[in-house]
């Protein structure tokens, strides 16, 4: 069994909030850019949004658009190992991943401040609901959940709709993460903002506080913003299509779910320190993993329990 780094004591982080065009190499040129600037303002860690590399094209179901996922090791990565080595930055990615012919995912890539490409988290629950048709595109991850020890601090990368699952949340956790990290595209369906924009929203912010709560680490979510509408000129545009809303707000949280740092819903780069000093002194007086009760979650397993059994 491998020997685990000496925890780092502090880190400043840094979110990159953008909005995509449907240009990939723009797309990256663009998120390059923004990591230089993170870096020039501190940042040690850098946190992509979900699939910066283009616009979120899972609003439909169209095989043409397999055509931008690409391998890893690939053409991204080598930009983002690059300019991790060259800012001496961490950097977490979040790629189309061609595997083989028919299996594609939704990949997190992390790379050391180095430039080494310390691994991948392949996205394990993948969504199929209106305009977020994931499953026709998107493999579920194999690699199970894991976190990486790197230059500041050991992180473990989630993506987006995995921010609703404390089961997630917890196994990273209790890989010894200290900072959760979700690259997100999250955001409204433009008809339904008015009615249940602010509920949506703020459920997706409190779930992911409390996964900072019950597990006393830190938690970010660096979010994509703009109205994107890739189907603009498709014929199987639904009716009454308008697109979505990615509403930004990307957020750092402390480990009692304390905001540490929030954006906006307009382009930015979020920063803020991370104490992680704090993860001991919190969990001393919370102790929630201390009293967990192991032996008895076994059922955690089952998909229902009834009542006969």
């Amino acid at each position: 069994m491998g020997m685990r780094m000496p925890m780092i004591e502090k880190a400043t982080l840094g979110l990159i909030q953008m909005s995509c065009s449907d240009d990939p190499a723009s797309n990256l040129a663009k998120a390059l850019d923004r990591i230089r600037e993170a870096a020039a303002q501190g940042a040690q860690i850098v946190c992509l949004q979900e699939l910066f590399g283009s616009l979120y094209f899972c609003q439909e179901e169209n095989a043409d658009l397999f055509d931008l996922a690409e391998p890893i090791p690939g053409p991204s990565t080598k930009a983002l190992s690059a300019i991790a080595a060259e800012l001496g930055v961490v950097i977490v990615g979040s790629l189309f991943e061609k595997r083989a012919p028919g299996v594609y995912h939704n990949t997190a890539v992390v790379f050391d401040a180095d430039g080494e490409m310390l691994g991948i988290y392949r996205k394990m629950h993948i969504p199929d609901d209106p305009l977020y048709y994931e499953k026709f595109y998107f493999t579920p991850g194999d690699l199970g959940f894991k976190a990486f020890d790197t230059r500041f601090g050991r992180i473990a990368p989630l993506v987006c709709w995995d921010q609703w699952y404390p089961e997630a949340a917890r196994l990273a956790s209790l890989r010894g993460a200290q900072l959760l990290v979700y690259p997100t595209a999250i955001g409204w369906h433009p008809a339904e903002k008015e009615l249940y924009g602010e509920h949506q929203r703020e459920a997706w912010k409190t779930i992911q506080r409390s996964h900072a709560i019950s597990n006393g680490l830190f938690v970010a979510a660096a979010n994509r913003v703009g109205r994107e509408l890739p189907l603009e000129n498709s014929a199987s545009r639904p009716a009454n299509y308008q697109g979505i809303e990615f509403f930004g707000e990307s957020f750092v949280c402390g480990p009692l779910g304390d905001v540490l740092a929030q954006a906006g819903t307009d382009e930015q780069i979020l920063i803020a320190e991370c104490d992680f000093r704090r993860i001991e002194e919190t969990r001393r007086g919370w102790p929630f993993l201390r009293d967990r009760r192991i032996d008895a979650y076994g059922e955690i397993q089952r998909r229902l329990i009834d009542d006969v059994d």
